[in-house]
């Protein structure tokens, strides 16, 4: 009798543990009241990434910012390879004052580069990492990973590190 129990007890176990993983293979992420596909969440993460592009490149500082968390805990670091540059900034004043320097410096809209079709999200419940790679026309490849958070019901980027590897030359010519 007590094997039968005890494999009653292991059985139901693990139909428990695997419904626990099926949802969190990124069928349904729930917020408040509202339940959205991972597909969803994935898409509106990619929009917010390529309006903060077109944005950036276009040099309309007021949309860029509404792409942003505005808090004192948020980082923007850029490491360009190309050049051995870096910049880091903390902090939403900090990182805001530097984009605006940037775009009075640099007035010239930027070619937008093409815009993303393709990232890696890992969904912690109000919270993304996301990272993907790509091409600009001015810098060559970067790899980017940014941290969103969401807010009201809208992501909003809370970190980003971009790291510039340039165009790649073929040492035989």
């Amino acid at each position: 009798m007590k094997t039968k129990n005890l494999a009653f007890v292991t059985l139901t176990l693990l139909v428990i543990l695997s419904s626990c993983q099926e949802s969190q293979k990124g069928k349904r992420a729930v917020e408040g009241n509202q339940e959205t596909t991972v597909d969803e969440e994935k898409a509106a993460i990619l929009a917010r990434l390529n309006n903060e592009t077109k944005d950036a490149f276009q040099r309309n500082y007021d949309a860029w910012t509404e792409n942003w968390l505005h808090d004192p805990d948020i980082t923007k670091t850029y490491l360009n390879f190309t050049d051995s540059t870096f910049s880091e900034s903390v902090g939403w004043d900090e990182i805001s004052q530097f984009v605006k320097t940037f775009f009075e410096e640099h007035p010239a809209p930027e070619p937008v580069p093409k815009l993303l079709d393709k990232i890696d999200v890992r969904l912690y419940g109000k919270g993304a990492w996301v990272t993907y790679e790509q091409q600009d026309s001015l810098r060559g490849l970067k790899r980017e990973t940014r941290l969103m958070e969401k807010v009201d019901g809208k992501w909003k980027i809370a970190g980003m590190q971009t790291t510039i590897y340039g165009f790649k030359t073929n040492k035989n010519n």
